[in-house]
């Protein structure tokens, strides 16, 4: 049987990775600064995610939501303490897509509505109301086009409140900076009239969290820059530091009920010990911290490239901006240089998305080989 065709590859195997490199089966070292689209957050292997989740497979790796877990009590309240949302709720999924899924249709729940607005170049997800609120058409099929989205220029609060108005609206789901889309980002204007238009026509606050939180920005969310409380956030990626795992945090304003949501493998005992493993790495190894000081650095860095055009985002989720399409410039940074980065929608970016464990000296290959590079 073949596999079905929809990845284009490069032709690299990694077989075994640790912290923020990754070797191949001839054991060629890869510097990874992409983290397999921001999902490695403590860095490949780490021995204490490794102890832990050996541990745990041995005791007892998967069953049903229909028993008691204490590790889910313990990891919803280990992820209020570190990332500071007091009083909301955790329901427990698998994925990014699933967490942003769930979101929408609890948001509809809630509100008694249907429509959902998002934003040019968002993404959200691949499945059904998720996919229909990316601004992507090429992958949304007739099927995800049934839903009601409208799609907005970010930062449009007259078009916001227009849309709103019409009291239609369940949701509004919005990156506080975008990741497929190129790490654009609004003002703190637009986020905090959007979140008080949210409360004035009965609308739930989406805010997309499955690239940006977990300490990437530097901040635990993106969010948490602003002045502005989500009713519901979506949560995934860096939270399992590779075991699938994503979830969303719900506002105490949104009321549970049996069966409103529901999980077969969504906080099961091995996300749950890989997730807590991640939230006392961070803390303990003050990786948020450490997400800001490497920022600050690269930034600085930047400056020496005279051909940069501009560089986005926050914290550990950066984007290279040229005045040309970089996927030449990637796949030498590949091959030449054995340093992973990605691509974006725009295709003038480079994103940069590493481990929170990166370190200056990693900042510094990358930059020697990208002037490198440039002056070919």
């Amino acid at each position: 049987m073949s596999l079905f065709n929809v990845y284009p590859l490069f032709n690299i195997t990694p077989v075994k990775a640790k912290d923020v490199y990754v070797y191949d089966e001839n054991s060629i070292k890869y510097l990874d600064l992409y983290g397999g689209h921001a999902v490695i957050s403590i860095g490949h292997s780490h021995p204490k995610y490794v102890k832990n989740i050996s541990e745990q497979v041995a005791k007892m790796g998967f069953y049903s939501n229909s028993i008691q877990n204490p590790l889910q009590v313990e990891l919803a309240d280990k992820l209020e303490e570190l990332s500071g949302c007091k009083n909301y709720e955790l329901f427990l999924c698998n994925s990014g897509a699933e967490a942003n899924e769930n979101a929408l249709k609890l948001a509809s729940f809630h509100t008694n509505k249907k429509k959902v607005i998002a934003f040019k170049n968002s993404f959200h997800g691949r499945t059904s109301a998720a996919v229909a609120a990316t601004d992507n058409p090429k992958i949304i099929a007739p099927i995800n086009a049934q839903q009601e989205v409208e799609i907005l220029e970010l930062g449009n609060l007259t078009g916001l409140e227009k849309a709103l108005a019409k009291n239609d609206v369940c949701a509004v789901i919005i990156e506080f900076i975008q990741g497929v889309g190129g790490l654009d980002e609004s003002t703190a204007k637009f986020y905090e009239t959007a979140n008080k238009l949210c409360k004035k026509y009965n609308t739930c606050f989406i805010a997309d969290e499955v690239q940006s939180g977990f300490g990437r920005t530097g901040n635990f969310f993106a969010f948490q820059k602003f002045n502005v409380t989500p009713d519901i956030i979506s949560i995934a990626k860096g939270m399992g530091n590779g075991f699938p795992v994503g979830g969303i945090l719900i506002h105490p304003s949104i009321k549970a009920s049996f069966g409103l949501l529901g999980t077969t493998f969504g906080g099961n005992h091995l996300a749950c010990v890989a997730t807590l493993t991640v939230l006392d790495v961070i803390k303990e190894e003050k990786l948020m911290e450490n997400a800001k000081e490497v920022s600050a650095y690269f930034i600085e860095k930047s400056k020496e490239i005279p051909q940069l055009k501009k560089l986005k985002g926050r914290g550990l989720m950066l984007g290279l901006e040229f005045d040309f399409p970089i996927a030449e410039l990637r796949k030498n940074l590949i091959y030449n240089h054995k340093i992973f980065t990605g691509s974006a929608k725009n295709p003038n970016l480079i994103r940069v998305l590493p481990s929170l464990t990166v370190q200056k000296k990693h900042v510094d290959v990358f930059f020697t080989a990208l002037k490198s590079e440039l002056k070919q």
